[in-house]
């Protein structure tokens, strides 16, 4: 049983720091921080002390990938130490985000990836980057062989099921609220092969949001349709299971805890248990995500807060 959530406060700040892709990771803050400014020595400290805590690794190396002028600054540090795999990883990823944004091209940043992942062979993160990349330009068979590179790495790997989830919600909307929908099945199974520890415990409600995504996309976001699609017997039985992991497990020291728990407070709301999301909104303090708030389509500012008021009984 995790000890009661400590006092969520009055401060909000919500501004500046909703949706910061860190999270809850203070050391990353202040690095990218100084990244930003040029002082790239800093990431590599932080880098190194990551070593192959790989879930880590990813979630700093995308961060700082994010930053205005990443590139120029990984650059710089490969210039400076050009057998560095940390440099080489992160000018990688910069690639990928650039492609993402339409201001470079895939194939470049697909070579940067892979002369990443010829520096050092273990690391799933320019896998992970060539994952993000084929999940907008890349072919199926493209998309589950980059998958396959990350998994084999590290099978628990936390970003990647999470894309791998999303792409396969995607797949044959016209089967409306099919219980027996591949996504589920593929979440049911990575959820089963991890650890008792492991966040992937939470994946088969990841795979109920990504999927009520896709429908609500579809058929048309309507409260009876939120209605059938969270209670329905399955629903019910992962948001139980995942809770319950959450009330023995918690694992708070895992990079992308927050993720987790941004989708469980969305589910339980949706389920219209109120009390077990204040809860679960109390862990998240000011570390919202984008997704799931902004399932289908909304702003997700304003329903992050709106939920997160109905819940704590603030509105």
């Amino acid at each position: 049983m995790s000890p009661p959530p400590p006092p969520l406060g009055r401060a909000r700040k919500r501004d500046a720091q909703l949706f910061d892709p860190a999270l809850c990771d203070v050391e990353l803050v202040d690095v990218r921080s100084q990244f930003t400014q040029g002082r790239w020595a800093t990431a590599r400290s932080l880098l190194v002390a990551t070593g192959d805590d790989w879930d880590r690794r990813g979630h700093r190396v995308t961060v700082l990938a994010e930053t205005p002028a990443a590139t120029a600054w990984a650059r710089e540090w490969l210039l400076a130490e050009p057998d560095s795999a940390d440099a080489a990883t992160l000018l990688a990823c910069a690639a990928v985000f650039t492609a993402l944004r339409r201001k470079g091209t895939p194939e470049a940043a697909e070579e940067a990836c892979r002369r990443a992942a010829a520096l050092l062979p273990a690391d799933p993160t320019p896998w992970l980057g060539l994952l993000m990349l084929s999940r907008v330009y890349g072919t199926e068979e493209e998309f589950s062989r980059h998958f396959d590179q990350v998994r084999a790495r590290h099978r628990e790997h936390h970003h990647a099921h999470h894309l791998m989830v999303a792409k396969l919600a995607e797949h044959t909307p016209a089967a409306g609220h099919d219980p027996l929908h591949e996504v589920y099945d593929f979440a049911a199974w990575a959820a089963e092969e991890s650890p008792a520890d492991s966040p992937l415990a939470v994946l088969p409600v990841i795979a109920h949001a990504e999927r009520y995504r896709v429908l609500a996309a579809t058929e048309g976001r309507t409260p009876d349709s939120a209605a059938a699609h969270w209670s329905s017997r399955r629903a019910r039985q992962v948001l139980r299971s995942a809770f319950d992991w959450w009330l023995e497990w918690e694992r708070e020291d895992h990079p992308r805890n927050r993720v987790d728990l941004n989708f469980l407070a969305h589910a339980k709301l949706c389920e219209g248990r109120p009390a077990e999301a204040a809860a679960l909104f109390h862990r998240i303090g000011r570390h919202a995500t984008r997704a799931p708030w902004s399932y289908p389509d909304l702003d997700p500012h304003k329903a992050f807060l709106a939920a997160r008021n109905a819940a704590l009984g603030t509105a």
